[in-house]
């Protein structure tokens, strides 16, 4: 992988990583609701999770395959 391509990479997983983390506060702060709305706790969890799926194609994709 080239440097520039190396650092729009490492770019895009800080940016998805904050996005995770920013979810993770959007469900907890609507479970603490006292009717929390369901459906929208449940597209905040799939988008959460595809974000995940995402993270782990850019992390995996940064690892260099070994021969061995």
């Amino acid at each position: 992988m080239t440097g520039q391509r190396s650092d729009s990479a490492t770019l895009r997983l800080i940016t998805l990583r904050e996005a995770h983390r920013d979810l993770d506060a959007a469900i907890e702060a609507l479970r603490n609701q006292p009717v929390p709305d369901q459906i929208q706790l449940a597209r905040l969890k799939k988008r959460k999770l595809r974000l995940k799926d995402e993270i782990a194609l850019l992390e995996d994709a940064q690892i260099p395959d070994i021969i061995a």
